[in-house]
């Protein structure tokens, strides 16, 4: 019913800075939260990020506070998660979700090595 496909990730030195975006099939309704999550090699998969009415409501995960942010495009079905200061501890495949009714549709994964 949702299609969500990731793109962006790609290896970056520490301290560098990457833009993840999320096309979605169709039209996400702004009071739907759009969803910005990461799994690490041997690690659970954790949300990073989330937004909805248009950006009225951020979350963000302790360990990427000031340094991410995820904003959204509705008119373009779009969501983005702009990367700042990445180091080692972000490299993950990171994931775009939404939750849609009673299911939590995700993407593929894109992605990112931050590594000098």
């Amino acid at each position: 019913q949702v299609q969500l496909v990731e793109s962006g990730g790609g290896l970056v030195q520490p301290g560098g800075s990457l833009r993840l975006s999320c096309a979605a099939s169709r039209f996400i309704p702004s009071n739907y939260f759009m969803s910005w999550y990461r799994q690490a090699p041997g690690k659970e998969r954790e949300l990073v990020a989330e937004t909805a009415r248009v950006g009225l409501i951020t979350n963000y995960a302790d360990s990427v506070k000031g340094r991410f942010t995820i904003s959204r495009d509705n008119g373009k079905n779009m969501v983005y998660l702009q990367m700042n200061s990445l180091q080692p501890e972000d490299t993950a495949v990171y994931y775009c979700s939404v939750l849609w009714g009673s299911l939590r549709y995700w993407g593929q994964g894109t992605r990112v090595t931050v590594s000098s």
